[in-house]
């Protein structure tokens, strides 16, 4: 009989959700939480930590989100917290209960980590989730029945479409969770006395516990390193085959498993055929086709769709700025909003229709179930470069950000993958380069079809989104044979059933992912734009005074109006050469002069390492100054009316226009990015190499682009 235990725990009641990946745990996880999320890290490891609060009936209860792992075997980073917190070794604050979420239509897999649960004595309910999923396969489970072979109480959801929860938040408020006895006995696997040593060391309360802590103890960098040592002699003095007892566990548990699930559940004969599309999706051959012209369709519906929206707000910004500049009195304040303030924030406002979409784009590909499939396709493309087929994610979500890219690396267990994963993720074209490339193809690519119904700029950007993918797997191939490791690693994955996208979260992602480019792009915007309005405004006082008084001079006997017009001009521009951004342009023009740059790009080039999109904004602030805003001229008839003054040519020709957005596809300029890189390798070696190869590959590719297009 299971004994049903209350907590004597003052204070908040803590739920810990543990479950494999995609079982819907985070869906549940979101519903009993709502926005009372708080994200905090696990101490010693880059794990995130997200808990969550819930009233039930007046009273409060603490959720906390565990990362998905399959098994109380732990590979990755996120499964040894898992690990940790669940067997309870008093490094993490020990959870009242755990409901453990498992899909319904893989009973055995989820029963794997559920019986490994109730060895280690904690206080448990089941949730069987995903009932629609069975429900469509056939699948029809005793609850009842499991619950007598199991001794925990058992529930029937469908968190999807929030059928169940009610129930969920029942079980809670009642704390009705048991602790069931054994189920298996550990000691048929490694000796008692080995046990006991453990269990009196480390005042652990039963036996799997410590025969875990004898199995993976020591990977866990969280436990002292003198506890670690220990554990590391103690195995090696009892010459036992700890990988030989995983295996003997591993089977023993899965035999007693099939004989409850023989019982538990019964499959009717399917109605009809499965989808087929996985033979087209996984095709050796038409698979990656898809896959390519799919990133072929997102791109270009980026040009098509959001068009309009742009030129609207493009036109908006001129508009704001001649507006602001008319209507107010001449002086710092009016040009300091006109020439800097409007014009830096509208270099980034400007691309929320391209951003949104792409995060849209990458939401409903991950909602319907094919980019595991992707991951899968991939893996045999990834190993010969010393990647893994998990890979993959982090980068494809290097092409939103390569902040989250660098991020969901941690899930890879084989530190060498990880590590190159890492490293090469930022050369992914990211949104925040998205911007560069726009304007600039827009300068120097026709708005003409090829072949009738593909757009050149289209095909432009794909090409430049290509480069850094030839660039993501160059770097790869030379960090096989330069990082080593003994390590070897396999591909565990689960293709999901394909679904419908939610819409709704479809259209949440896109709304948030976009309110946070803009939030945080714009901090940084215009803070930069107000410095570069002062440096550009400014300058050494006896330098700006002899060239306005000589301005003055030359004006005096003028009347014709052109002849003032050029007068104006030619002092504003040597106002600006001899302000202080100017001298600090013209320093090391020397240096990017062999790519097509003048001392202007420099100025854009040094902002952009806050942030590349910064970019725009800076180029947009630097023309816009001393120039006449009533105008209206828009950011890209700015720059395309710039001549080179070393050259008499245009500033953004071919030659240089590609050199920079070759630059921009490698550089390494985001200071977001070096800050996660160094969190996750715990240290500054690995993001300063980082930051120092891919300036060098930007700076020697862009001057190849260079040297041959112009």
């Amino acid at each position: 009989m299971a004994e049903t235990i209350i907590s004597q725990k003052t204070g908040t009641t803590q739920i810990a959700l543990v479950g494999n990946p995609n079982v819907g745990k985070s869906t549940i996880f979101n519903y009993l939480t709502g926005l009372n999320q708080k994200i905090g890290n696990y101490p010693g490891v880059t794990v995130d930590k997200k808990s969550g609060s819930v009233q039930i009936n007046g009273e409060t209860f603490e959720i906390l989100d565990l990362p998905g792992t399959y098994s109380l075997f732990p590979n990755s980073e996120d499964e040894i917290i898992a690990h940790r917190v669940l067997n309870q070794t008093k490094l993490e604050t020990r959870p009242d209960h755990v409901l453990m979420i498992i899909d319904s239509s893989q009973l055995s897999r989820g029963l794997f980590l559920a019986t490994q649960l109730i060895d280690l004595g904690v206080n448990l309910a089941i949730i069987l989730n995903m009932s629609d999923l069975a429900q469509k396969k056939n699948i029809e489970i005793k609850t009842y029945e499991l619950f007598k072979s199991l001794g925990v109480p058992i529930l029937s959801t469908d968190a999807r479409n929030q059928k169940g929860l009610d129930e969920v938040k029942k079980l809670i408020s009642e704390r009705n969770f048991c602790k069931a006895p054994g189920f298996v006995e550990i000691q048929q696997v490694i000796p008692a006395e080995m046990l006991d040593r453990v269990l009196e060391k480390f005042e652990l309360e039963n036996s799997y516990q410590a025969y875990q802590l004898i199995r993976f103890g020591t990977k866990d960098k969280a436990i002292p390193a003198s506890d670690r040592a220990w554990l590391e002699n103690f195995i090696q003095e009892s010459s036992f085959d700890l990988e030989e007892a995983q295996l003997e566990e591993t089977k023993i548990r899965y035999k007693k498993i099939t004989e409850i699930v023989t019982r538990t559940l019964t499959k009717k004969p399917e109605p009809k055929p499965k989808s087929n599309l996985d033979k087209i999706f996984l095709h050796p051959v038409l698979g990656y086709v898809v896959f390519f012209g799919i990133l072929l369709l997102i791109f270009q519906t980026i040009f098509t769709w959001a068009s309009y929206p742009m030129d609207l707000i493009d036109g908006l910004f001129a508009d704001i700025s001649a507006r602001i500049s008319a209507a107010l009195p001449d002086g710092p304040l009016t040009r300091l909003l006109s020439e800097g303030v409007i014009p830096g924030i509208g270099g980034v406002v400007i691309f929320i229709p391209q951003i949104a979409m792409l995060f849209g784009f990458l939401a409903i590909l991950e909602d319907t179930g094919y980019m595991s499939r992707v991951v899968f396709l991939m893996d045999r493309w990834m190993r010969p470069f010393g990647l893994h087929g998990k890979s993959i994610v982090p980068l494809v979500s290097g092409v939103a950000c390569a902040i989250p890219g660098v991020m969901a690396a941690r899930n890879i267990s084989n530190w060498k993958e990880k590590m190159i994963t890492i490293l090469i993720t930022p050369l992914m074209s990211c949104s925040a380069r998205l911007p560069v490339y726009i304007i600039l193809i827009g300068l120097v690519v026709p708005d003409e079809m090829v072949l009738g119904f593909v757009n050149l700029q289209a095909l432009a950007l794909l090409g430049l989104y290509l480069l850094g993918v030839v660039g993501v797997f160059g770097t790869a191939f030379l960090l096989k044979f330069i990082l080593k490791s003994e390590e070897k690693s396999f591909l565990l994955t689960e293709l999901p059933p394909y679904r419908i996208p939610r819409w709704s979260d479809v259209g949440i992602t896109m709304f948030e992912k976009s309110k946070t480019f803009v939030m945080e792009a714009g901090k940084v915007i215009l803070a930069i734009s107000i410095v570069l309005w002062v440096l550009a405004s400014y300058g050494p006082p006896s330098r700006m005074d002899l060239i306005r008084l000589e301005g003055e001079a030359r004006l005096e006997n003028v009347t014709d109006e052109a002849q003032i017009a050029s007068i104006e001009a030619e002092t504003s521009s040597q106002l600006l050469e001899n302000s202080f951004i100017g001298i600090m342009g013209r320093a090391i023009e020397p240096a990017i002069r062999p790519l097509g740059y003048d001392w202007k790009i420099g100025i854009a080039l040094i902002t952009s390492f806050a942030a590349r999109e910064v970019f725009v904004s800076t180029m947009a602030t630097i023309y816009s100054i001393g120039g006449d805003l009533e105008d209206e001229l828009t950011i890209r008839e700015k720059l395309d009316q710039q001549i080179n003054a070393n050259t008499g040519e245009k500033t953004f020709n071919v030659a240089t226009a590609f050199s920079l957005m070759v630059f921009y596809a490698f550089a390494m300029q985001c200071m977001s990015t070096v800050a996660v890189v160094k969190r996750e390798t715990k240290g500054w070696k690995w993001p300063l190499v980082q930051t120092v190869y891919m300036s060098v590959l930007a700076y020697v590719s862009a001057l190849i682009t260079y040297q041959i297009l112009s």
